[in-house]
């Protein structure tokens, strides 16, 4: 897990924002790691991540059983054709719950996102960790061409 914040980290123009007790966000964020392109290092306001790591369940999301020491899950937002490719699904407006979504070091549509082009892994290992890398940067990427696209238009680019 440390591996990956760190990767994500050393983009050009990410911020990770992991947050910890005592501060601005809720105890169940505690611990869990947001993914967002800010160049100028700043939380956006009015924009999503497009990846994070979570280490528990949360109320709408157990599917991957995360409450065990251990286990944490990586999610990222791929698009539509990224989905497809990676799932060999489409994405529907609601998921095929046939899925093992607790299954470790497999990529997997997101159980609760994934109808939104987000794919997950459960501890990312030999077989997925790689892969999860070069997702992220995509990733990443990505959210830097919307963040420029908004800046050309003049809009804001939801960064306080």
């Amino acid at each position: 897990m440390e591996q990956i914040i760190a990767t994500v980290g050393d983009f050009t123009g990410a911020l990770v924002v992991v947050p910890e007790p005592g501060g601005d966000f809720p105890e169940l964020a505690w611990g869990d790691a947001f993914f967002y392109y800010a160049p100028d290092g700043h939380m956006p306001r009015n924009v999503q991540p497009y990846g994070t790591v979570v280490t528990k369940n949360y109320p709408d999301d157990t599917a991957s059983d995360l409450d065990p020491q251990g286990r944490w899950r990586v999610n990222i937002h791929v698009g539509r054709t990224a989905f497809r490719e990676l799932t060999g699904e489409e994405q529907p407006r609601s998921l095929d719950r046939t899925h093992d979504f607790a299954a470790v070091d497999r990529v997997l549509p997101h159980p609760v996102y994934g109808a939104l082009g987000w794919i997950c892994v459960v501890n990312p290992g030999e077989r997925t960790g790689e892969l999860v890398r070069e997702l992220l940067r995509g990733a990443h990427d990505d959210a830097r061409a919307r963040f420029a696209r908004r800046e050309e238009r003049g809009r804001p680019d939801g960064n306080g």
